[in-house]
């Protein structure tokens, strides 16, 4: 699989096999049908509806595509999103891709720091879950760090929870 092989070796060569190679030209028909195909993981509406009845304020910050992040805002509410975008022209994939995050790592946190600066928040009263190493430098700024199946040690290392679960409501007892 593509994401495995490049996700975090080279993601510049992801992209490209990705957008290019094999979405360029396509009707994008077929890539909103991918989207929404996508099954939400169990507890999804659940644990926001936890955060959204308890004040808190939501952001995804991804690495992945900002029409998955628009679907999960438009199914559970998101207050905010920061995701890459695959460019969609007369209805075809252009094999162009708007990468504000990259594949995240440093660039997650700085726009959870910008964020937080924006909202009049600290960054001790952020709460961030994340999956990967891609999330690594977040984790280590804000003050409730989780790692949510996550397999990379050092992720786990930094986390001040560490959460296995396929389960989205086992992490409602950690945000409090």
């Amino acid at each position: 699989m593509l994401t495995e092989k490049y996700l975090h070796k080279d993601y510049n060569k992801l992209v490209h096999e990705v957008v290019v190679r094999l979405w360029k030209g396509k009707d994008a028909k077929s890539y909103y049908e991918l989207v929404d195909s996508i099954e939400y993981m169990k507890g999804v509406k659940e644990l926001f509806s936890f955060v959204k009845r308890n004040g808190y304020i939501t952001a995804i910050i991804s690495a992945s595509s900002i029409d998955v992040a628009r679907r999960v805002q438009h199914d559970f509410g998101v207050n905010h999103l920061f995701a890459n975008e695959l460019v969609i022209k007369n209805g075809k994939v252009s094999g162009e891709f708007v990468w504000p995050i990259g594949a995240g790592k440093e660039k997650k946190a700085k726009i959870v720091s910008d964020l937080c600066e924006e909202l009049g928040i600290s960054l001790k009263e952020c709460i961030y879950v994340g999956d990967s190493e891609t999330d690594l430098e977040a984790l280590e700024i804000v003050g409730q760090a989780i790692a949510f199946n996550c397999r990379a040690a050092k992720v786990k290392e930094a986390a001040d929870v560490v959460v296995e679960s396929d389960d989205l409501r086992d992490l409602i007892k950690h945000i409090l």
